[in-house]
């Protein structure tokens, strides 16, 4: 069957199939190292400080990333970063006695480099592959693509939580990355086109991009996914833990089935929103999706300091917000992949991934500093959750200036 479709075509199934594995891999790692670093008795703010370096290297990874695939090809980015993150997983594979704060920072580093040029690949190629006037054959493959990515990113949630349960630490990341490795060694072997190389080598001054268009995109990307870390990356697992009582599997497991959820209602965004009766999503139906989404956290935070069982309002409202914020970001990733011109076309996906890593940098940090500022437990929790609500209408003000026609470089 896989024969009888085209080159470019059966090279993407490839690049998709190596995202996906990458994806559980890092789903699971950020899973296991969450709980067994907060089984050691670190608090908040340091496992925060432990994916610092996670999105920091995602943001100049994005940003460098771009300019690399446009010069190397595809391919080329996509088994860079396969193979960072195998070492990446190996290097926490040491003595207990070695796994430092500097060193795990070190190898979060490294897997956060491996992860957004895995990205940046994957998003990129599918520009290539769909014609310039199938705007809703875009949308769908996009959504398809994220909502998968997302599905598998929660099974991996699941999969770190049940694998420190069975195997401990060490042995659950000895085993990701064994495997990890068989599929990059399968890839360098199937990927063989440069998919995405740029007619003319762009400047390295070009990874910034000129678009006013994928400029606003990408400020409203960014405090859309600081709003979701602010909350979700730290201080929610951990009040999981710490307040309810939740075991690794239970923590990992609800996490998982929430990520699932998230990426199913990503794959369906184009039946939400319409466009598979004809309309387009443009910069006005971006802006009415986020003002759905942006009063969200603060009545979860109200229903927290009420005499409601915490429980019942976290798994209730993450429910509601999963769906929503699903559609927000799958709008978004249709419209940059839209907005981006097709001649290296990761330049623009990649400066705009960039302000996404950005914005869960800032999530990240905040998310530790402010639940451990505001005391943990319950208040530390509705803490984030009011500032989700400002990231969030911030994000709403700045759609406004998104074109209200979908654009094409």
């Amino acid at each position: 069957m896989l024969s009888h479709l085209s080159a470019d075509i059966r090279q993407y199934l490839v690049v998709t199939g190596n995202y996906w594995a990458f994806t559980l891999t890092d789903g699971a790692l950020r899973m296991l190292v969450v709980l067994h670093f907060h089984a050691l008795g670190y608090s908040p703010l340091e496992i925060a400080l432990l994916f610092v370096f996670y999105e920091l290297f995602g943001v100049i990874t994005n940003l460098v990333g771009g300019w690399l695939g446009a010069h190397l090809g595809l391919n080329r980015t996509m088994n860079i970063g396969l193979a960072l993150q195998v070492v990446a997983l190996a290097m926490l594979l040491v003595p207990a006695a070695w796994l430092t704060v500097a060193w795990v920072m070190a190898a979060q580093a490294l897997s956060g480099i491996a992860k957004d040029l895995n990205k940046m690949s994957a998003k990129s190629a599918i520009k290539l592959l769909v014609p310039a006037e199938a705007q809703g054959t875009l949308f769908k493959w996009v959504a398809i693509l994220t909502g998968s990515k997302n599905a598998l990113k929660g099974a991996g949630f699941f999969l770190g939580g049940v694998l420190l349960m069975w195997l401990g630490f060490t042995g659950a990341v000895g085993a990701m990355a064994a495997g990890l490795t068989l599929v990059w060694l399968a890839s360098l072997v199937l990927l063989k086109r440069d998919l995405g190389k740029a007619s003319n080598k762009p400047k390295f001054r070009d990874m910034f991009s000129k678009s006013r268009a994928i400029n606003i995109l990408s400020a409203a990307r960014m405090l859309l996914f600081g709003a979701r870390d602010v909350w979700f990356v730290v201080a929610l697992p951990v009040f999981l833990s710490q307040s309810l009582g939740w075991n690794h599997s239970q923590t990992g497991g609800f996490l998982a089935l929430w990520v699932i959820g998230y990426g199913a209602v990503q794959a369906v965004a184009p039946r939400l929103t319409g466009s598979t009766k004809g309309s387009v999503p443009d910069g006005r139906t971006a802006t009415i999706w986020a003002a759905g989404l942006a009063l969200l956290p603060a009545v979860i935070a109200l229903g927290l300091g009420a005499d409601v069982s915490p429980a019942l309002v976290l798994v209730s409202g993450l429910m509601l917000f999963g769906a929503l914020f699903a559609v927000n970001s799958s709008l978004h990733s249709y419209l940059i992949v839209s907005y981006a011109g097709r001649d290296g076309v990761s330049l623009d996906v990649g400066f705009y991934y960039m302000a996404n890593a950005m914005g869960r940098l800032i999530g990240t940090l905040l998310s530790g500093w402010v639940f451990q500022l505001a005391g943990q437990g319950a208040s530390g929790l509705a803490a984030c959750l009011w500032i989700a609500t400002g990231l969030l209408l911030a994000t709403v003000f700045i759609s406004f200036a998104l074109p209200r026609r979908a654009a094409h470089a």
